[in-house]
């Protein structure tokens, strides 16, 4: 096995760990934002897996609040955060809440009101670049997010100001998967990729459940080029087998019949 296959199963492996790690976080309560953490794990583990995304230098915004779980699970995971800490998530005062704020560790900003997280990424790549400061800023985004007007507005400006945004990195989970249903049954956003181009972005769309796919897209960063948006399109199930059809993808009722399957599973891929 070359050092490069090598790599691309550690990440693939480390997102299992991601999933498996949100499950057992979920079964605490015993429902939650388990799905937003299975459609992204791939996005996770190569981002904070790959050592593109430097922590604590380079900035990391988290749009989409719930989607904190996902950050949680991969950091205990890449040595960012005590693993017992995981064991506490979502209960009351503890470190690990459920829907990110502004207590939430390792993020420089998560929004709670979607569509906001897009503007602050682009105020922080402005800032260092007018600093001068060897940083990238990284923001992940949901494709419900796509909806709001905000959403455009600051992939306008950024745009406007794209000689100063070529270090801002935008990744959005495409999964069709919103509180109120599949977005295509709210608000259809389609076709996504010829908006965004018409924003005057750079525009790649990946299958988000390909670590090697993602890991070329975040890779072709580049400092003299657009703002570069990566249409991840993923699975709210992230294509696991034992979530039944009628499963709330966005915000799941874990019993210990659907737990016990699910662990079976990620175990059986980590064996």
């Amino acid at each position: 096995m070359t050092g490069q296959q090598q790599a691309i199963c550690d990440l693939r492996r480390l997102a299992a760990r991601v999933r498996l790690n949100a499950t057992r976080m979920v079964a605490i309560q015993g429902f939650g934002y388990l799905g937003q953490a299975l459609s992204s794990a791939e996005i996770f583990a190569v981002l904070f897996g790959s050592g593109l995304l430097r922590p604590r230098r380079d900035r990391f915004v988290l749009a989409p609040g719930h989607y904190v779980i996902g950050l949680y699970a991969v950091a205990a995971e890449v040595g960012l955060l005590d693993p017992r800490e995981l064991e506490s998530y979502g209960k009351d005062s503890a470190l690990l809440e459920a829907i990110g704020t502004e207590r939430t560790p390792l993020v420089d900003l998560v929004c709670g009101s979607l569509g906001q997280g897009l503007s602050g990424a682009i105020g922080f790549a402005l800032a260092t670049h007018l600093a001068g400061e060897d940083r990238d800023t990284y923001a992940f985004v949901s494709d419900g997010e796509m909806q709001e007007g905000q959403t455009w507005e600051a992939a306008m400006f950024a745009a406007h100001n794209r000689r100063r945004m070529g270090r801002l990195v935008v990744v959005v989970d495409v999964n069709n998967s919103q509180v109120d249903g599949p977005v295509t049954s709210v608000i259809a956003i389609e076709p996504l990729a010829q908006k965004w181009r018409s924003f005057g972005w750079r525009v790649l769309e990946v299958d988000g459940h390909d670590v090697d796919a993602l890991s070329s897209a975040l890779a072709s960063r580049s400092a003299d080029a657009e703002p570069l948006v990566i249409l991840a399109r993923t699975e709210i199930f992230g294509r696991m087998r034992s979530l039944p059809s009628s499963a709330d993808g966005h915000f799941i009722k874990l019993d210990a019949t659907l737990e016990r399957a699910l662990i079976a599973e990620l175990e059986a891929a980590l064996a």
